[in-house]
């Protein structure tokens, strides 16, 4: 097993996190303790549940807390919405953002597919309740973000809706 700074998963989050980090430090006062503090932990939560996953032993425990990666992801993206909308991120601090975030739920989804193959290749059949996994929701009407199937973690239009932050914002 290789070390965790050698998941590029682990690299892309840890990448956004400085773009991100960057650009609130330079926002006033009341911007970087609504909207910056938010949107910072949002963007270091994605990297530290990655961190936590790659030292998990349990295969179970690994996937859970890359889904909360993925919530974490999503999350970001609200704040990104928010500070896009109220005008805190310059157009090339959105660009550079999209250009890290981009990559970021593909990868996300690549890392959570080599754990389940893992698992199966093991012949690991580990008990999710055990775990406090969540079961898959039989129903939505809303945009799915939650995949418990073996499909795919980020359909082609969640990636898009995920990294187009700014689009339809106003």
């Amino acid at each position: 097993m290789g070390d965790l700074t050698d998941l590029r998963v682990f690299q892309q989050a840890e990448e956004l996190g400085k773009v991100v980090w960057r650009s609130a430090t330079g926002w006033d006062h009341f911007a970087k303790r609504t909207v910056g503090e938010q949107l910072v932990r949002a963007v270091d939560s994605v990297g530290a549940n990655i961190a936590e996953a790659f030292g998990r032993y349990h295969y179970a425990e690994k996937l859970q807390l890359l889904y909360y990666a993925r919530g974490s992801l999503f999350e970001t993206r609200f704040w990104l919405r928010q500070a896009y909308v109220r005008k805190l991120l310059a157009e090339d601090a959105v660009k550079e953002i999209q250009t890290k975030l981009a990559p970021l739920p593909i990868g996300l989804n690549l890392f959570i597919k080599s754990i389940r193959e893992q698992r199966a290749d093991h012949g690991l059949h580990e008990s999710p309740e055990a775990y406090g996994a969540p079961q898959p929701i039989s129903q939505s009407h809303n945009l799915s973000i939650s995949r418990m199937d073996n499909s795919t973690l980020f359909s082609e239009d969640e990636i898009l809706w995920l990294t187009q932050f700014n689009a339809n914002a106003s």
